[in-house]
Formats: C-alpha cells, structure tokens, sequence
C-alpha cells in the first residue's frame, strides 16, 4: 500500500474515533444511565398492578390510664310488673342521633316537667358530659350546657343600703329539687349506668383519650358536697349588671359550688343526699372507696 493509501485509512480512523469521542460526550452519561437504572415510567402494558399503599402510621395514642372508679356493671332490664325503668341503650352509637332516647328516657325517672322545662334536647350526651367537667370551674357557655338556665331574675331585698339573697329564691329551684325527692338514686343511677358507654365515648371525644369519665364525675360529686352550707340571709353586690356576693371567698367559689349556695339550704340538702346516694352506687366497682358514705335510705326530705 503506497503513502496516500495509508494517510487515507489514517484519516478515516482518526475522523471516527473523534466522531465517536463527540457522542459519548453527549450522550454517553445519558446512554449509561438508561443502561444503570430501572425505568421510571414503563410503558402501561408493561406496567405490573401498584402494591397497596402502606397505611399511615397511626398517632401516638395517650396512654389507657386504669380507672380509679370502675363502672358498675348496669343493670338488668327490669321484669314487667315493676315500674317502668330507663330504656336499655340505643343501638345506635351516634351521639346526635341519641338525644330523643335519653330525653325519653330522662323523662321516665325525673318526669315530664322539669326534663321539657330545663333539659336542653340537642347534644344531650355530649352537654352533660360537658357541664359536669365545668362544674368545679368557671361556667361555660350556655350552648354547651345540657340544663338552661333558671328562669326569671335571682329574688332579692334591700335592707337599708345592703342586699340579700331573699329566701324567696329558692322558689326558682322548687321544679328541680321536688324531681330529686321523687326520685331515687338507683333509678338515677341505672339512667347513667345504662347510658355509661356513650358518655364515657364523649369524654373521650372531648379531649381526654385516656381518661374514664365516671373518675371524673366522682370528683365533681365531691367538689359540690364539699360546697360551704351558707345560712341566709346572704349578702350580694350589684356593681353592674349582675348580682354577685358580697365575701369574697363565696364568690371565688366554682360554678358548681356557687349552685349549691344559691338554691338555698333546703334545696341544697336534698341535693346533698342524692349526689351521696349516687356516689354510692357507681362506685360499687371498687370496694372501700366510698369514702364512708351512708347505705343508701329513703328518708323523710
């Protein structure tokens, strides 16, 4: 082969390594990359079914916390030749849908009057699981309430230039505490116990995972017996536009407490009894933690 043959074939070789060094350049990196790593989005005939998703990991729970006061076991519906008792539970665990229940229900152990008179009729379960959790505080708002409130303005008399709470107030609360004397704690009692677990989901609800709503309704019975047993007459002040008591260490009082003042001493004594009797009763899951409360009697009111 002469020269010009051979500087020929030289200068092929060379123009194809360059070619060839261009295109890696280029494209080498791509080409291998395609060759390195699975494609992300194979064609949709090729592609195989999507595993299930993994479920999300569910929240840290707050721990289940034993209850002090376990729930008693809720009675046994009672034969038909005694006196109509409180419905079993709804089936229903929704605890909108339970309002008209309890309220039927509610009627059959206080009577019709004062349940159409002060039982407020929506969110019945969650209200009162709510009004009991307030009652050794402040007072919440009236929408989440489960009982309205009195009607007409607190009864009061001017002696010279003081005011009291005139005994005629207590008036206001007769409805109430003539429900209580005609009706017995067992029939209280069997009205909550049967109705336990929907209160028990709403505290739960609210905001207290761990929580057993019949410790805290323990609680609250104790906080209102341990209220001040104030003889009238009892001093008020009117800075503004409510009525409130003049020693201070009465109107430092929780809303509960200062219920337990307002509705008079006869009032209050009957209310008394029955939050002892009721304590007693669902409680009776654990032994020695009545606190030495009485036998549950029906005594002269």
């Amino acid at each position: 082969m002469n020269d010009m043959g051979i500087e020929r074939w030289v200068g092929v070789a060379a123009g194809l390594t360059a070619g060839v060094a261009v295109l890696y350049y280029l494209y080498g990196p791509r080409i291998q990359q395609k060759l390195t790593e699975p494609d992300p989005d194979p064609p949709p005939a090729a592609e195989a079914p999507a595993p299930a998703p993994k479920p999300a990991e569910p929240p840290v729970a707050q721990a289940e916390q034993a209850p002090q006061y376990p729930v008693p076991p809720a009675p046994a519906p009672a034969p038909k030749a005694q006196p109509p008792q409180a419905p079993a539970i709804p089936p229903s665990e929704d605890l909108v849908v339970s309002d008209a229940d309890v309220r039927s229900a509610a009627a059959q152990v206080f009577g019709v009057p004062p349940v159409e008179a002060f039982l407020i009729p929506d969110r019945v379960i969650q209200n009162l699981v709510a009004t009991v959790d307030s009652l050794d505080r402040d007072p919440i708002p009236l929408r989440f309430r489960v009982i309205a409130n009195v009607p007409e303005v607190p009864v009061v008399e001017k002696r010279g230039k003081t005011l009291v709470l005139s005994t005629d107030n207590d008036e206001r609360y007769r409805l109430m505490a003539d429900a209580l004397r005609a009706t017995s704690a067992q029939s209280m009692a069997s009205l909550y116990l049967r109705y336990y677990p929907l209160l028990q989901r709403a505290y739960r609800e609210m905001g207290y995972p761990g929580g057993h709503f019949n410790d805290r309704m323990v609680q609250i019975i104790d906080h209102l017996l341990a209220a001040p047993e104030v003889e009238p007459p009892i001093e008020l002040v009117r800075p503004k536009v409510l009525y409130l008591f003049a020693d201070p260490k009465l109107e430092e009082l929780s809303s509960g407490q200062k219920i337990m003042v307002r509705i008079g001493p006869a009032n209050a004594t009957i209310a008394r009894t029955r939050l002892r009797e009721l304590r007693t009763l669902i409680t009776a899951g654990k032994a020695g933690n009545n606190r030495g409360q009485t036998t549950i009697s029906r005594t002269p009111e």
